[in-house]
């Protein structure tokens, strides 16, 4: 039932069909059902303190929009909503307070929920998730144990970068310039104990099914530049001292091995002691010391001065057997091929400023024939100075060398990724517990025997101590693994999270059989399948809970699986992603792998997670710099929608510009947005609060009107589906401009306008439906249809131009030929005085747009 405001008050109207939607379950999505299907999902916040910030409504009013449009065609919608609630915020404000990071998460989201309902998004609150609640990550720790139990889990000593001050590892994105990007402390390089997931085993299915999904193409590119797939050689290099060994490289063009004059390795290469000579020891430690303070991205960074230290040994050249000096420098990383280089300064531009930088000589083998070169030259040509290969163009060159060091047994085709496998620990309270138990080689050889195939092919181990340890997995009944309360929210200092203070907890009785556990302190339980073990105290990081938050959406409250398979064939997969470019590599990358994971075990019906991907772009502050507390741009949702209500809110971010583009704020504009809704209200609306006058079932509706009306409900239906929202409303505001002049309108026009506009702000859309008369809610009624006769345009704007410059314009039949044109301009009041005893010397004439005629 409408309300009784005779205004425009969006203070009472919105709430109130709030209040409604919630009362009468307006958008929950039925698992079955006879309708097609539509699946629109939105990037799942992190509840922050800080609430909903303005980017957080712009991609979140694009899919409500659709998602309100596709009810309206007839599908059953589902558009879920959650929480992305584990990390380190939540954990640091735990150590801060001291109060339960829980408690800190769960009055954030109350916060984010209470701005999210006000914006009145067409959520079903009903599959609402929190990746903290152990009904779901019970499912995250599941598929852990899938990864486990089929080899791609395993430990490993990894450097990582900690931070001292935070006491915990953090991933390289949360690194910037060097230091932490939560408190901005100083950060190192560590090796520590990681869990790390092979993801490099999938690397050329993620890399080739990129092409069967509906991505921007830049997306595209980022993830296919992330995977890094490169065809090359392994090469090996004997080191001059034999005793040392041989040195192994990897390059994509061993065609130019001739020009090879010094090598690199990696700062954190294995053999960086072993080829360090005694003279250059205090060098070589102080460099490594100073690379350990730089991220990858500084370490790369093309246009940085080149920094390295030599190493004291040579290496021999396997095509000539030169002396080959061997430095190491911070621009090679363990993280791609072998952490060590074969380089070329002739071609490659960063070898090239290394041996300029170090006067290292510089030997070009590839000719262009052109005696203009310039070195570095990275283009195509034949081999030179390369003994017996001089002449053959670089890509024979490549295969024949690569097949010579293959018959000597010195190298070998290959092919390469940048990609790395995912290091999978987080040093922290606040995450994931692993459900793994470390265990001795005997009672591991135990649990084998009782529990056979749910155990990996190769046992999972580490050694400390020179003791070697098992990694025993809890029994699938046995999850969740819950986190233990803890005296302390901070990292134990020591590389391990503060779990591994929790002795009780941590130190156990474990039955291999049911996974029941009691405290290491009490007697051994009665019984053959009891064994000592010790707790995993890494937890997993924020990415594990995002992996596949959109598969549990399909059946949030199932106990006995992630998701029925009657769900997952219905449902399938998002028809729509929309969120930001951000997260354009590593969490769509995580997902993809768990996705393929999870298809090969037969638990998902299709092998990609997200068919069609959308990125909203950035909204900047009025000053056109990027929103930030420190510049004073920050736009507060809650306090627009204090002084314009939400429906204007959401149409201006919608009308902003593009969807994808990057666009300013502006408050003159938002109240532009505002005024249209306003003039829409006066013109529906009697000043009684009734159904204004010049609405009627019988009005003469004038014919110009009924056009407009058809051409719009056809546009804005187009845009919708192309997700162009501003061009849709733009249209809806031409609209309005003739419902305001129009005299009089029939009430089915009007409703029908009325539902062009409620998708995009929906609380005016249900009290102008229900003042209308419009039959239930409008968000349960029919997408209006256009009657394509009414499109059809039968008179076009001419325009007369008298040598070039406007006379007048006249509205003319379609097809009107030059010669009636003419004679139309000669008979046009304005137009008839400039042609009046003059010559025409020249016609230009563009049927249905512009008559110019050229006159003496």
């Amino acid at each position: 039932m409408a309300t009784k405001c005779i205004d425009y008050n969006f203070h009472e109207i919105e709430p109130h069909w709030q209040s409604f939607w919630e009362q009468q379950g307006s958008f929950r999505a039925e698992n079955n059902s006879s309708k097609p299907k539509f699946y629109v999902l939105d990037m799942f916040p992190y509840p922050s303190g800080a609430g909903l910030h303005i980017g957080h409504p712009e991609g979140y009013t694009a899919t409500d929009i659709l998602a309100r449009y596709k009810r309206a065609k007839g599908f059953n919608v589902l558009h879920p909503i959650g929480w992305d609630a584990f990390g380190l915020p939540a954990e640091q404000h735990a150590v801060k307070t001291g109060t339960h990071p829980a408690s800190n998460t769960q009055n954030n989201i109350v916060n984010f929920k209470r701005q999210i309902k006000a914006l009145g998004f067409s959520y079903d609150w009903d599959r609402e998730i929190d990746t903290t609640d152990p009904k779901y990550f019970r499912w995250t720790q599941w598929i852990f144990l899938q990864l486990f139990q089929r080899g791609l889990a395993y430990v490993d000593e990894r450097p990582v970068w900690w931070c001292p001050e935070l006491r915990t590892v953090l991933a390289n994105e949360e690194v910037v310039d060097g230091k932490s990007e939560v408190g901005g402390f100083p950060v190192e390089r560590r090796n520590l104990r990681q869990w790390v997931l092979r993801i490099t085993a999938y690397a050329d299915r993620l890399l080739a099914d990129l092409k069967d999904v509906d991505w921007p193409d830049s997306t595209k590119r980022m993830q296919e530049a992330w995977i890094g797939r490169s065809e090359g050689a392994e090469i090996l290099f004997d080191l001059e001292n034999k005793a040392l060994g041989q040195l192994k490289i990897f390059t994509t063009r061993p065609d130019t091995l001739f020009g090879c004059t010094y090598m690199v390795v990696a700062p954190e290469h294995p053999l960086v002691d072993t080829l360090t000579t005694s003279e250059h020891k205090a060098a070589v430690a102080a460099y490594r010391q100073k690379a350990g303070g730089k991220s990858d991205l500084e370490r790369t960074d093309l246009a940085k001065e080149k920094s390295g230290v030599f190493s004291g040994s040579y290496a021999i050249n396997p095509v000539n057997g030169a002396r080959v000096p061997i430095w190491i420098a911070d621009y090679v990383l363990m993280g791609y091929g072998t952490g060590a280089i074969m380089a070329v300064p002739a071609h490659d531009e960063r070898d090239y400023e290394f041996a300029e930088q170090f006067k290292l000589p510089i030997v070009q083998v590839i000719d262009s024939g052109d005696a203009a070169t310039k070195l570095p030259f990275v283009g195509d040509g034949s081999l030179i100075n390369s003994g017996a290969y001089n002449g053959l163009p670089w890509p024979d060159a490549k295969k024949k060398i690569t097949s010579d060091l293959g018959g000597r047994g010195v190298g070998k085709a290959t092919v390469n990724f940048k990609l790395r496998d995912w290091l999978f620990s987080r040093q922290r309270y606040w995450g994931e517990p692993f459900p793994i138990v470390w265990v001795s080689e005997s009672d591991y050889a135990l649990a084998k025997a009782v529990r056979g195939a749910s155990l990996p092919p190769e046992p999972v181990t580490f050694k400390q101590d020179g003791v070697v340890h098992y990694a025993l997995p809890l029994p699938a009944g046995a999850l969740p693994l819950e986190l233990p309360s803890v005296q302390s929210y901070l990292p134990s200092g020591t590389g391990e999270s503060p779990l591994a203070n929790e002795t009780a907890w941590l130190e156990i009785w474990f039955n291999v059989e049911t996974g029941a556990a009691v405290p290491a302190s009490n007697p051994r339980p009665a019984g053959d399948r009891w064994v000592r073990g010790r707790r995993e105290t890494n937890t997993m990081p924020q990415w594990a809970g995002s992996c596949w938050y959109y598969l549990r959406f399909l059946d949030p409250k199932n106990a006995t699986a992630f998701a029925s398979p009657e769900a997952l064939r219905y449902w399938g997969t998002p028809d729509l992603y929309v969120g930001g470019a951000e997260h354009a590599v590593l969490h769509l990358l995580y997902a993809r792998f768990w996705h393929k994971v999870l298809f090969d075990l037969g638990a998902v019906p299709e092998p990609e997670p997200f068919k069609k991907l959308f990125h909203q772009g950035i909204i900047l502050g009025e000053d056109g710099e990027k929103m930030s507390k420190s510049r004073g741009n920050v736009v507060n949702p809650d306090t627009i929608i204090a002084s314009h209500g939400t429906d204007t809110l959401r149409l201006y971010l919608m009308f902003l510009g593009p969807l994808e583009a990057m666009k300013p704020w502006s408050m003159q504009q938002i109240e532009g947005v505002h005024r249209f809704l306003q003039k829409l209200w006066r013109e529906l609306i009697g000043a009684d609060g009734g159904v204004s006058a010049k609405i009627s079932d019988t009005a003469d509706e004038p014919a110009d009107f009924t056009k407009i009306l058809h051409e719009t409900i056809k546009k804005v239906g187009d845009d919708i589906e192309g997700l162009r929202f501003n061009t849709a409303i733009a249209q809806m505001m031409i609209c309005g401009n003739a419902l305001q002049k129009a005299p009089a309108v029939k009430r089915a026009s009007a409703l029908a306008f009325v539902q062009l506009v409620a998708p995009f702000s929906p609380h005016i859309g249900e009290e102008l439906w229900s003042r209308l008369g419009g039959s239930g809610s409008v968000m349960a009624a029919a997408w209006p249809a256009y009657d394509a006769a009414k499109l059809v345009t039968t008179e076009t704007k001419l325009v007369f131009q008298v040598n070039g410059k406007h006379r007048g314009d006249q509205l003319v039949p379609v097809g009107t030929t030059q010669d009636t044109a003419v004679q139309l301009a000669r008979a046009n009041a304005r137009v008839a005085p400039h042609l009046e005893g003059k010559t025409i010397k020249r016609i230009i004439f563009v049927p249905g747009k512009i008559l110019n005629i050229v006159v003496e």
